[in-house]
């Protein structure tokens, strides 16, 4: 299949890009002029320069593709506090595209957040599944949440096919180094710092993120589906007592948060519809820590 990449060059989307070519997809993919490439150009077939308030790019970014996987966010914007641009580039303009796509039959995967929910109702007795609201709590889930009211809308209107991707808080080793997950964790600890971030938070790996992609690509795409992605649950407390025994230190650490959260995501749908399973747990976020504890290593002694 040739696959349209939007946000191609970030974190998220050089893994997607990665598993679809592995998989021997075609990917396409949207990058700014001022974007990094050297990291995902071999994993991609072919590069359109521009982004998503360049119309024509987005034209030539759909040319002939199978499926269109929207993946883009523009973060500086979105924090710049200017709510009109924030509204053009990460609204408008996204659906303007997916529109674009849906009049040329083209399928549409959209790589949302679980910051969609934020308030959520007592009576679904902290399962969350796709029937729930969305209730954002902010201008990133807000956003999220009004393009996958416009992709319902496309399909009731016109029967047009899409898969809604929630991903919870995504780690891995990101591109950037200091981005990942954990990193500033393993800096404070090692440092000495006393830890004492409360709560916690519901993680995905991003390899995981991206297989759930290649699934719903090949999926036999009929109607609307929305997935969450969210593994397992874990404290920053849990995620600093490991960087202690990672990196030998002992520091002081506040375990005062509760071990479970109020609420979960049902993510049972993942494995009846796209044959996908869990399989990392808090293994996986472990793994991870001491991947990027050596690969922090290699940056001091460079």
């Amino acid at each position: 299949m040739k696959i349209a990449l939007t946000g191609a060059s970030g974190f998220l989307g050089l893994h997607i890009a990665k598993q679809l070519t592995q998989d021997g997809d075609e990917v396409v993919g949207l990058l700014r002029d001022s974007s990094k490439r050297d990291h995902v150009e071999p994993w991609l077939s072919s590069t359109i320069s521009g982004d998503l308030s360049d119309k024509d790019a987005c034209r030539s970014l759909l040319e002939g593709a199978d499926c269109l996987v929207h993946n883009a966010v523009d973060w500086k914007t979105l924090r710049s506090g200017d709510m009109q641009a924030h509204h053009q580039v990460n609204l408008v303009r996204p659906i303007e595209v997916l529109t674009d796509a849906a009049q040329r039959g083209i399928p549409i995967i959209f790589i949302s957040s679980v910051a969609t929910h934020h308030h959520m109702l007592e009576q679904w007795n902290g399962q969350i599944d796709a029937t729930h609201p969305t209730r954002p709590g902010g201008f990133y889930g807000a956003s999220k949440a009004a393009i996958e009211a416009h992709l319902w809308a496309l399909h009731d209107m016109h029967g047009h096919p899409f898969t809604i991707l929630r991903p919870a808080a995504i780690y891995g080793i990101d591109p950037v180094i200091t981005r990942s997950i954990g990193y500033p964790i393993l800096r404070d600890v090692a440092e000495g710092k006393p830890y004492r971030r409360a709560g916690g938070g519901k993680f995905v790996h991003v390899e995981d993120v991206a297989e759930t992609v290649a699934r719903s690509a090949r999926k036999n795409h009929s109607g609307g589906h929305i997935y969450h992605l969210a593994e397992c649950y874990a404290r920053w407390c849990d995620w600093a007592a490991c960087c202690c025994e990672i990196t030998g230190r002992s520091v002081e650490i506040d375990h005062g948060s509760p071990i479970a959260p109020k609420n979960m995501f049902d993510t049972s749908d993942l494995e009846r519809d796209l044959g996908f399973k869990w399989t990392r747990g808090w293994d996986g976020i472990e793994s991870h820590l001491r991947s990027l504890h050596a690969l922090m290593g290699q940056d001091a002694q460079s």
